[in-house]
């Protein structure tokens, strides 16, 4: 990892750090607070720990795009949890076949990037 690489990593793990400090739930309970707050913590942790070994710098910065799309989307929405995507209409396809295939590459084909290591961890 280049030195300019590591500060942009180290810069975005301490953003999340700073986000979380100052959260807010969109409820403006306590208690839902807490919990969001814990969640951004937990997840950012978890996926930086996963990712600590990647090496290749095109997945560096895939992952670097991940977090600030992340973070643009949970403080636009205030909702710190992943947006869902919408399955097409077809997205209940039979459970063997060249259908399922067919829909399984659409899904992957159509995940936006926010969302891309979100089914890995969880």
């Amino acid at each position: 990892m280049t030195p300019v690489t590591r500060q942009d990593v180290l810069g975005l793990y301490r953003k999340i750090f700073r986000i979380a400090k100052k959260w807010q739930s969109a409820s403006g309970q306590i208690e839902e607070t807490i919990k969001e707050k814990e969640y951004i913590k937990n997840e950012a942790k978890t996926l930086f720990r996963k990712n600590k070994n990647v090496t290749d710098p095109k997945l560096i910065k895939q992952c670097i795009e991940e977090c600030e799309a992340r973070i643009e989307i949970g403080l636009h929405y205030n909702i710190p949890y992943p947006r869902p995507i919408h399955l097409p209409p077809t997205g209940l396809a039979h459970k063997q076949g060249r259908t399922l295939r067919r829909q399984e590459k659409l899904r992957k084909i159509s995940k936006p990037i926010y969302l891309k290591s979100h089914d890995e961890v969880s």
